[in-house]
């Protein structure tokens, strides 16, 4: 395809940036939110601020592009004041935060399938999804009823559902309360499961609730056992049925009841740990609806492991992008904030998975491609990129079919270089116990040149 001479040098030498400016467009186009606004909506109306122009500028500073949305807003000129902004935010309701995010997604979905393709699926005939909490940080005490708080200021949490074999958050369910537990909103996310999913969830999912409500839905399901509940009573003897590389697998048949009496059959997955978790637990139970032929108990035990994916990607969205805006005291302005930093690590993920297409033998050499480095190159050259290309020059690639947008960022792609994005995992630290210090000696200090150049540091300073 031939592209304007200026983007063409884009294309060459900065071709995340290029891709990232079209999965943007894709995932959230300003006639797409704005539409999205009046169909979800609820007490909210537009005036003279578009929904459309609030995620832009948010999007701006989940990116790192602006270091807040005062600064965002003053680089844009948005034409209204900023309190008309700050206000739009605050009552940004938590369906639409909820709904740019599924939205967003479904509209990148066809985009990375193409991509994603002669990958090896998690498990042969199901759709994988695993679901987790993240509680936003505590944020500033801006907040005139907060200022005199010594504690912390919790703006809420949310729920996230994420698609590991597409690497897309794929539904995100925001609470303005931070003291409500996660189980109270697995309501509105399971009424998206269906045949053919499979739900991978830790203990804090471990209720009698949740396992009916998936079996309900003909959804299968990997959750870790909880001490307490669904408290499963054994029908079946414990066999031994294998080995994975960290421990011994163990199979049982149980049952659990329901408050109205319904039993339902599962297995119970039993992994005696080789080494003993961070927790000091030497085994961790499942429970799984999954038939036998379709999944081992052995594939079960290797599944859960996995289930660590979504804790990359909540690492990503902490170090990769501005996805905890602390200045954002609001509960529903730090949602937005978080929502818009879930949809922008989506487009980098996109990004991710067509660098990898396009160079599968970096793959092979083992450089893994990382959200951080991708952050890094769009941040460096985006801004400059956007002033030289034209918006005309942009919006000629509208019109494309998700395939023919995935065709083409594999074709810019072929311009990126693996080894400038790959990650360089630290190798692990060593755990010293530093033991308990006198307030003198811990507060004197030394001249790192002066010890560098001695070798030593003197006892006596």
């Amino acid at each position: 395809m031939a592209f304007d001479v200026i983007l063409e040098r884009f294309v060459k030498d900065s071709p995340v940036s290029v891709m990232a400016r079209l999965v943007l467009q894709r995932a959230v186009s300003a006639e797409w939110m704005d539409s999205l606004f009046e169909e979800h909506r609820q007490r909210q109306y537009t005036r003279e601020l578009l929904f459309s122009t609030v995620v832009g500028l948010m999007s701006v500073v989940a990116l790192g592009l602006r270091p807040s949305l005062h600064a965002a807003a003053k680089a844009a000129e948005v034409g209204t004041s900023l309190a008309a902004l700050y206000d739009k935010g605050n009552r940004m309701e938590p369906g639409l935060v909820r709904a740019l995010v599924r939205g967003s997604a479904q509209r990148m979905e066809p985009v990375v399938e193409p991509l994603r393709t002669g990958q090896k699926p998690w498990a042969e005939g199901y759709r994988v999804r695993v679901i987790d909490g993240n509680h936003l940080p505590a944020s500033e005490k801006r907040l005139k009823p907060l200022r005199e708080f010594r504690g912390a200021a919790l703006p809420g949490h949310s729920l996230v559902v994420y698609a590991p074999e597409q690497g897309l958050v794929v539904d995100m369910v925001p609470c303005e309360d931070a003291h409500a537990q996660e189980r109270t909103l697995v309501a509105a996310a399971l009424e998206h499961a269906q045949q053919g999913d499979l739900w991978i969830a830790d203990r804090n999912f471990s209720t009698t609730k949740i396992v009916f409500g998936l079996e309900e839905r003909q959804a299968a399901f990997i959750i870790r056992e909880h001490g307490r509940t669904p408290s499963p009573t054994e029908v079946g003897k414990r066999r031994e049925v294998g080995r994975v590389e960290t421990g011994v697998v163990v199979e049982q048949a149980v049952q659990v009841e329901d408050d109205s009496g319904r039993l339902l059959t599962l297995r119970r997955i039993e992994l005696q740990l080789d080494e003993p978790t961070e927790e000091g637990e030497p085994l961790i139970r499942l429970l799984t609806n999954a038939p036998a032929e379709k999944l081992s108990a052995e594939q079960v035990a290797c599944l859960y492991r996995k289930r660590w994916s979504i804790e990359g990607m909540f690492q990503s969205l902490e170090s990769a992008l501005h996805s905890e805006v602390r200045t954002l005291g609001q509960p529903r302005a730090a949602l937005l904030a978080f929502g818009t930093a879930v949809v922008a690590y989506n487009i980098l993920a996109v990004i991710q998975a067509a660098v990898e297409a396009a160079h599968p033998q970096a793959k092979a050499k083992g450089i893994e491609i990382s959200p951080f480095f991708i952050s890094i190159e769009v941040k460096a050259t985006y801004g400059g990129m956007m002033i030289a290309v034209a918006d005309e020059i942009w919006a000629a690639f509208d019109k494309q079919t998700p395939l023919q947008l995935s065709r083409l960022l594999l074709l810019i792609a072929q311009h990126a270089q693996p080894k400038r994005l790959r990650k360089r995992p630290r190798g692990p630290k060593k755990k010293t116990k530093k033991g308990y210090v006198d307030g003198r000696a811990a507060r004197k200090h030394v001249s790192t040149a002066r010890v560098l150049a001695s070798g030593r540091i003197d006892s006596t300073s």
